[in-house]
């Protein structure tokens, strides 16, 4: 059975970089029934800490990146954090002693001996790569102060857990034959290796923690959705052999293949995310869309309490943006009738005195409406418009100034149709007196 794990040191947030590897891992995994691993390396207990740990855990979930072993879930192969682990790592360098494979120095550090021959990385994205005998200082596995070395914990966890694919970033490869010398040194089977592009930023340099974008929980917060997300990391260093780009979690899991990641560097694009953000909101369902904005809607102060008219208000706007977190200040006037008035738009309304009296025409046709439907709402539109001797447009920028004290959102019979013809009449008789003042 194919094994492979995500190991990260929860030092820092899930940055973009590890969520896309855990996303190979897990869409490797998946692909042929396999078992995701995750692994805490928390042996830096200087660096270390329970927000970081959470914060990757939570990360990953958000993805929808789940793991069949690892913390809060379990497995045979455990403990899954490396600090737990000293007891496994002794025994491991026993090994090492017993064969012949290490030295100690006289300040207590102990080296791993080279076997200083030619090692030969079979890997699955970059091909067969080759290293001459090392001339390096044999490696430090254990630390003076009784700490192992990340190289030596990571062969043993890999070996302990039973791990068969190694998915990880390119910045790892020139390293790997240090590997491949530990599990020969051990007599173990080394897994196979991937190893994939690391992601640039715009300016093609590696991506950094300062970078936009860097942070998965930056996504959560701007109002990105998981499945778009998803969708973009697959594609930075990997094109599936289908047609299109935008492509749901089965359709990238029965297309992958580590043969196809590419052997060049990923340059991030916040644009190119931004726009699968977009086009995964207009496919929503309003109520599935309002259930995806409520956090957003909260943090603004929008209560919710009617849940028909709260689903319509966010699904008449899901054309005009591409972030959860942009909706309330398209939608807020739906849930309240003390919006601000935008400065712009009232001068503009101010500017033509004809508009007072054309404001004044449509409210009394409103008031005359006996069935509050859009079609409804639109037929008093037009028709007050054809008394007044002007196009339905003209009337247009007036009545959505009225409803929502800006110059921009979904139709204006939208509106007026979900807030009520009370509350329609209201929000005009306080444009009037806005446009008086």
């Amino acid at each position: 059975m194919i094994r492979v794990r995500f190991a990260p040191s929860p030092t820092g947030y899930l940055h973009v970089g590890g969520a896309r590897t855990a996303l190979f891992n897990w869409l490797y995994a998946r692909r042929h029934g396999g078992k995701f691993v995750l692994r805490i390396e928390d042996t830096d207990e200087a660096r270390n800490t329970e927000a970081a740990r959470q914060a990757i855990l939570d990360g990953l979930r958000w993805l929808g990146l789940d793991w069949d072993e690892g913390p809060e879930v379990g497995g045979d192969r455990g403990p899954y954090f490396q600090s737990q682990r000293k007891d496994i790592y002794d025994a491991y360098l026993a090994r090492l002693e017993a064969a012949g494979c290490t030295y100690t120095e006289e300040n207590g550090a102990v080296r791993f001996k080279f076997s200083r021959t030619a090692i030969t990385v079979g890997d699955l994205v970059c091909g067969d790569v080759a290293f001459a005998p090392t001339e390096e200082p044999d490696m430090t596995i254990r630390r003076p102060d009784g700490s192992y070395i990340f190289h030596f914990v990571n062969v043993v966890d890999d070996a302990e857990m039973g791990i068969t694919h190694v998915i990880r970033g390119e910045d790892h490869l020139s390293n790997t034959w240090k590997h491949i010398d530990l599990f020969n040194a051990l007599g173990l089977q080394a897994p196979v290796y991937a190893h994939i592009p690391l992601i640039l930023n715009p300016g093609g340099s590696k991506m950094s923690k300062r970078d936009e974008g860097s942070s998965i929980q930056s996504y959560i917060d701007a109002g990105f959705l998981p499945d778009a997300v998803f969708n973009y990391l697959c594609l930075l260093g990997w094109t599936p052999r289908a047609e299109g780009e935008k492509f749901d979690r089965a359709t990238l899991v029965s297309l992958f293949d580590p043969a196809d990641i590419h052997s060049a560097n990923a340059r991030f694009d916040m644009q190119k995310c931004t726009w699968f953000n977009a086009q995964y909101l207009r496919e929503l369902e309003p109520a599935a869309l309002l259930a995806a904005a409520r956090p957003f809607l909260a943090g603004a102060g929008l209560e919710v309490t009617d849940e028909i008219m709260a689903a319509a208000a966010v699904a008449s706007v899901r054309e005009k943006v591409s972030r959860l977190a942009e909706l309330p200040e398209w939608v807020h006037y739906f849930f309240g009738e003390d919006f601000a008035i935008e400065d712009e738009a009232l001068a503009k309304l101010r500017a033509k005195p004809e508009n007072p009296a054309l404001l004044t025409a449509v409210a009394g046709a409103f008031r005359g409406v006996s069935e509050w439907t859009e079609a409804g709402v639109q037929a008093a539109i037009e028709t007050s418009a054809a008394q007044a001797g002007v196009k339905p447009g003209a009337l247009m920028p007036l009545l959505r100034f009225a409803l929502s004290g800006q110059s921009r959102g979904p139709g204006v019979a939208t509106i007026a149709h979900r807030v009520g013809q009370a509350s329609t009449l209201r929000r005009i008789e306080r444009a009037l007196a806005e446009m008086a003042a």
